[in-house]
């Protein structure tokens, strides 16, 4: 690894912290989500604002150094740190900037959902972000950004305003549909292709309680309850997402349950009603639904990904859910060797689905179901086993999917499936990618090569 010389000029004006291997803190720094990336980045640049970004990235490429951004550091394929090469870490850039009466909201690029919720809520104002709070807005919104408002209002890049970007020259630009559309077309999926988001805007929407939660049954009812979760999801309105999986429970036993999570961002009445169909089908070993202000339910899945353990993923949409897909899932499960693993089925409906497939760069428009194939494990003596459960589920539920993936739920040997994250929209992306970084300066993500 070669040492990434600091010029005077720029350690006396940096507002952040410039981290050396062996510094206090730098292996803090480095660490990321996933506990099975264990990368030593050449130098750490943690910076405070839009003006340390600039100056981290243009001392990158004095040096010829390899890139990484990190944002919230939850991807799974850890791109977000290098190996060797210079890291920006925009994690401690939380600044937020709520105006409720424009229901306008400007959050810097180290923000993480939770931190974005508790900013709005004060307001009584939400945007669609994510599922586990502790992922960072920037990298999910870039992906496009599924969440529990999606029905309603769309995913987080249908709410997304506008962007601060550093660009791969070092100026420093806003990308929106006045100020440069093909640039904030590509951003809105493209992932970290184009930029640094050293902040975005976004529109919020009123709201303080949803009805949602938790209910489950035994393993061995999940054939009904997925057959109850196809009914239920076939005539869903806007107001609801609803997700199925194929979990443990909660309490560290390592009992295998099936569970629907669910939420509603309607009148909590008839959110009640709409609901019922769930809460009173068979008799739930658990039945956590009820109201709860808006940020709550967005922590309810957090304990089941905490920071550190290893996780190894797979992804990818159904053609069609069928009774042996779900078979083949439970069939699986059933033999995971982890007791944090996890298969969770995602449904796309509502005003996600309304948008055309090329209006933004993320392309994945069709109603349907979403699957997350979720290696998880604490043992470092274990990868072997859970990596190869994963690649064995993958391979067994394959016929049954499509050749489409979110690019956010892509693994880091997942880069053969830049085509399908992207369909109808992968040509343009080239070519954008051509014209706002041909060097590709941002290369270690899921990479758009020019």
């Amino acid at each position: 690894m070669s040492r990434i010389s600091i010029p005077d000029e720029l350690a006396a004006e940096f507002s952040g912290e410039l981290l050396e291997p062996g510094a206090p803190g730098f292996d803090d720094a480095r660490a990321v989500h996933n506990g099975m990336i264990d990368k030593r980045p050449g130098l750490i640049a943690r910076c405070t604002n839009t003006a340390d970004v600039r100056d981290a990235l243009n001392l990158g490429r004095a040096a010829g150094a390899e890139l990484s951004v990190r944002g919230g550091g939850h991807n799974v394929a850890g791109r977000a740190v290098t190996d060797g090469g210079l890291m920006i870490d925009l994690a401690h850039m939380k600044g937020i900037h709520v105006d409720p009466a424009a229901r306008r909201v400007r959050a810097q690029g180290g923000v993480t959902w939770n931190e974005y919720n508790r900013a709005t809520a004060v307001h009584g104002l939400a945007t669609t972000g994510g599922v586990i709070s502790s992922t960072g807005i920037a990298g999910l919104t870039l992906g496009g950004g599924l969440g529990w408002l999606m029905g309603k209002y769309g995913m987080a890049v249908d709410n997304l305003v506008s962007a601060e970007l550093v660009m791969a020259d070092g100026s420093v630009v806003t990308a929106s549909e006045d100020t440069d559309p093909d640039l904030f077309w590509a951003i809105r999926g493209g992932g970290g292709n184009f930029g640094i988001a050293t902040s975005l805007e976004y529109t919020a929407h009123p709201l303080e309680m949803v009805y949602g939660g938790i209910a489950a049954h035994p393993l061995d009812a999940a054939m009904e309850v997925f057959d109850e979760y196809r009914q239920f999801t076939k005539a869903l309105p806007d107001e609801v997402v609803a997700f199925c999986g194929l979990v443990h429970a909660p309490d560290g036993s390592g009992h295998k349950i099936v569970a629907n999570v669910l939420c509603h961002c309607g009148d909590l009445r008839q959110a009640e009603a709409d609901l019922r169909p769930i809460r009173e089908f068979r008799e739930p070993l658990l039945d956590l639904i009820g109201p709860m202000p808006y940020p709550v339910v967005n922590t309810l899945l957090d304990d089941g990904f905490p920071k550190g353990a290893l996780n190894y993923w797979k992804s990818g949409f159904f053609t069609e859910l069928s009774d042996i897909a779900v078979q083949t899932m439970v069939d699986a499960f059933s033999e995971s060797p982890s007791i944090m693993s996890a298969l969770v089925v995602e449904h796309f409906h509502g005003e996600v689905t309304r948008i055309d497939p090329t209006a933004t760069a993320y392309p994945h428009r069709e109603p349907g179901y979403n699957l997350v194939l979720v290696g998880e494990w604490e043992d470092p003596a274990r990868t072997e086993e859970n990596i190869e459960w994963v690649r064995a589920t993958w391979a067994a539920l394959e016929p049954f999917m499509a050749q489409r993936v979110y690019v956010n739920y892509m693994g880091d040997d997942d880069s053969g499936k830049i085509r399908q994250a992207y369909g109808p929209n992968y040509d343009r992306l080239v070519e954008l990618k051509r014209r706002y970084d041909p060097d590709n300066v941002f290369r270690l993500n899921q990479n758009i090569a020019p």
